[in-house]
């Protein structure tokens, strides 16, 4: 399948009721040590938006994934796909292209959006995010920021649609928590928590049509 018949197809399956929580769950991290971790915000959660932007290159579909430099907070050091909060006046999808320009160098303009997958509550960071399907007709030039992020990741489709693509590993989170974390391999890379669980929400749908 070619890029511009999966983004037909797409478009027409996400018109449609979505796989939501099911598909989270299959990715969801069970803490196993003794050690378990407690989110207890008192505000209301903060709007976002991600990017999984489609290209291809030699016949073969790819998206971005970014890793986050090592810092003090919620996902140090993580795996993630391009994005993060809504700015003043914007939705999911604006902040999902603004940040992504930001971070990975994609003009948004170029961008062309297929849809959006079922909103994402991340309970540590408490945000709810609005996953977006963006598309690239040409070969994208990426430029990583170079405080935002550590490196780029280059996934295929068949990454994450392969039947063996879920893989489960003990993890440590946040330097405390022993986690038995479902995940996909990027690069050599663990791919886990809510970017696995949205990816897998994309991987359902992926397969459906």
């Amino acid at each position: 399948m070619n890029l511009k018949d999966l983004v037909d197809r797409l478009q027409i399956r996400l018109k449609n009721e979505l796989p939501g929580a099911k598909a989270h769950e299959q990715m969801r991290a069970v803490p196993t040590g003794n050690l378990k971790p407690i989110f207890d915000h008192k505000l209301s959660p903060k709007p976002g938006g991600v990017l999984i932007l489609l290209y291809e290159e030699n016949g073969i579909l790819k998206f971005p994934l970014i890793k986050r430099p090592v810092y003090v907070g919620a996902h140090s050091g993580q795996i993630s796909l391009p994005g993060g909060k809504c700015e003043h006046g914007e939705d999911g999808i604006q902040a999902a292209l603004r940040e992504a320009e930001e971070e990975i160098g994609i003009e948004r303009s170029l961008v062309q959006i297929a849809g959006t997958l079922s909103n994402f509550f991340v309970m540590p960071s408490n945000f709810i995010i609005t996953p977006v399907i963006g598309v690239i007709y040409q070969h994208p030039a990426f430029k990583p920021d170079a405080f935002e992020v550590d490196k780029i990741l280059i996934a295929t489709l068949a990454d994450i649609i392969r039947e063996d693509a879920i893989k489960k590993k003990n993890i440590i989170a946040a330097g405390q928590f022993e986690m038995n974390a479902p995940h996909f391999e990027i690069e050599s890379e663990i791919v886990w928590g809510a970017t696995a669980m949205m990816l897998n929400e994309f991987r359902v749908v992926i397969n459906e049509i």
